[in-house]
């Protein structure tokens, strides 16, 4: 059966039969390795497959012929800008910040770059004191870990360099540097060019400026002074000539923040280095504000100038609260029988206890009409100086005591107390100086300036509505302080001065005062007027602000004598 199979099978490819095709059976099968597709009969692909590869080829090309052409033609100028800028860098160009000047040209705060190639000017300022609470300090650009800058600007950061810092500033500029693989500089261009800030011109007398610092600091520390302020101001402009405070820090060392335990000092310093006192100070006034007084009593008409109060030492009132009782208020001494000129000169409590609060016959102002009187000369408001900050200040009045004293009524000791510049009246130096300004300028209020541009655009605040001759009794009274009263420190042969003396106990204790004393000079044509105090001294001590004016005169004779004039 099986031979019939094959016979036939066979029999149409020549009918011959092969002896091996008789012998093969599963015995002799060869011994293939299948696991190597060993004794598999190969198939040609398929059409099928051959058209499913080369769809997958062809989808391929069109996909990357696709993004080819995203890259070059849609995207392409984006990319090569790409490119650029992993090869070429951009760099600040910094603006050189503008230079400060005082009044005569001398430079107050410069820049400059050390040996070390720095890419921006450090700041410097000039060594001495007196300038630095005034000019203030800078902060430099700062870098992040990578050395990329995140602070690209030079910030002024208090007085002069932060109230212009816009003008100081400048502008950036910025260029590209072009580096190859190695990051090794190949070229540079500047595509903008820095604009440098514009230079400043103060009011400010740097050397008037310098000796007023170096006086009040020798007195502070022989006498026991915790502090003190100074102020000289063009009457007929608004000019400051002078805007002392000291203490003070060092503009050099603050810029720098290199000497961590200097600025710690300022830090932990009682006196309080960072405190602008012309601006930011407030202190008692006491008897500087006796001419406003008197300037009220004349114009409201309660009294004549010639008129004569008794000072036997105190006046006494009976007490409110207590009628078997009199309430006592002193004089700083007896003056026996003075008229308004006198009392200025004198510095009679008695008297402005009598013209402010009214006693026995003589009629008060009162304390809305010191009120009004007070602030018709600028207390209790800023006066608009070029500063970056300025407080108002307080002059006390009824509605004022119930809200700091939880309602308590207004009595006429508080009345009789802010007459004289206690109580709760508190002024800034600045405030001192523009309104000693309108009594000797017969009533003109100037808005202060400290930048020369600013001169220019000064305009007049307001006019004070009192009367020429009225003016002129205050300010004969305060020649008389010089020639023969409380200011006879100021009695000087090279220029004649008018000036009212100040001393403000402090505290519960009052063993400690404020030296004040205000002015202007020259005496029969005003063109300047002061205001110093020295703050919280010993009260036995009798030397204060007028000795620091008397120096600051002397001085002026010798260097300055143009200011006399």
């Amino acid at each position: 059966m099986f031979n019939f199979f094959y016979k036939n099978k066979y029999r149409g490819r020549g009918g011959e039969i092969d002896p091996d095709e008789i012998f093969l059976d599963s015995s002799n099968l060869p011994n293939f390795d299948t696991q190597q597709f060993e004794g598999r009969i190969e198939k040609p692909i398929s059409k099928k497959t051959i058209f499913s590869l080369g769809s997958f080829f062809v989808l391929v090309l069109i996909v990357f012929s696709f993004k080819l052409y995203s890259l070059q033609i849609v995207n392409g100028e984006y990319y090569s800008e790409r490119g650029d800028n992993n090869r070429l860098k951009h760099s600040i160009i910094f603006s050189e910040r503008g230079i400060i000047y005082d009044r005569n040209g001398v430079e107050l705060a410069w820049n400059s770059v050390n040996e070390e190639g720095e890419i921006f000017g450090k700041r410097n300022y000039i060594d001495k004191f007196g300038l630095y609470q005034l000019l203030g300090y800078v902060g430099y650009p700062l870098k992040d870990n990578s050395g990329n800058y995140y602070q690209t600007e030079i910030v002024g950061k208090g007085g002069i360099e932060k109230i212009n810092d816009d003008e100081l500033r400048g502008e950036n500029g910025l260029k590209i540097i072009e580096v190859d693989a190695l990051n090794e500089v190949k070229s540079e261009s500047t595509i903008k060019t820095p604009e440098n800030g514009k230079n400043i011109y103060l009011t400010i007398d740097s050397d008037l400026q310098n000796i007023f610092y170096k006086t009040m600091d020798s007195l502070a520390k022989d006498v026991g002074f915790h502090g003190g302020a100074g102020v000289v101001m063009d009457i007929t402009n608004g000019e400051i000539l002078s805007l002392v405070s000291y203490p003070e820090f060092d503009s050099n060392v603050l810029s720098n923040s290199d000497d961590r335990k200097i600025i710690s000092s300022y830090i932990q310093d009682e006196r309080k280095p960072f405190l602008s006192r012309v601006t930011n100070g407030l202190y008692t006034p006491g008897s500087i504000v006796k001419p406003f007084v008197a300037l009220g009593g004349l114009n409201e008409g309660i009294i004549n100038p010639t008129k004569k109060i008794l000072s036997t030492g105190s006046i006494s009132i009976p007490n409110p609260y207590y009628p078997e009782l009199k309430s006592v208020f002193k004089d700083w001494k007896a003056h026996g029988w003075v008229d308004l000129r006198r009392a200025l000169a004198v510095s009679s409590n008695v008297y402005f206890y009598a013209v402010g609060g009214g006693f026995e016959d003589q009629k008060g102002l009162g304390i809305s009409k010191i009120n009004e009187y007070m602030k018709m000369f600028g207390f209790g408001e800023k006066t608009g100086a070029e500063v970056i900050d300025e407080q108002k200040g307080t002059v006390p009045s009824p509605e004022w005591k119930k809200e700091m004293f939880d309602g308590e009524d207004w009595r006429i000791g508080d009345t009789y107390h802010t007459a004289i510049g206690q109580y709760g009246f508190q002024i800034t130096p600045l405030q001192a100086v523009r309104a000693i300004s309108a009594v000797a300028n017969n009533g003109i209020m100037l808005t202060p300036v400290i930048t020369a541009s600013s001169t220019k655009n000064v305009g007049l605040l307001k006019t004070i509505s009192i009367e020429d001759k009225n003016f002129k009794i205050v300010k004969e009274g305060m020649r008389d302080a010089v020639t023969e009263g409380t200011a006879q420190g100021l009695y000087v042969g090279f220029v004649k001065v008018a000036a009212k003396t100040g001393t403000a106990e402090l505290g519960v204790s009052k063993n400690n005062v404020n030296s004040w004393i205000i002015g202007f000079f020259p005496y029969e044509k005003p063109k300047y007027a002061f205001a110093v105090i020295m703050e919280n001294g010993p009260k036995e001590n009798t030397i204060g602000g007028l000795y620091i004016m008397r120096q600051v005169l002397e001085w002026m004779n010798i260097n300055r004598p143009e200011y006399l004039k």
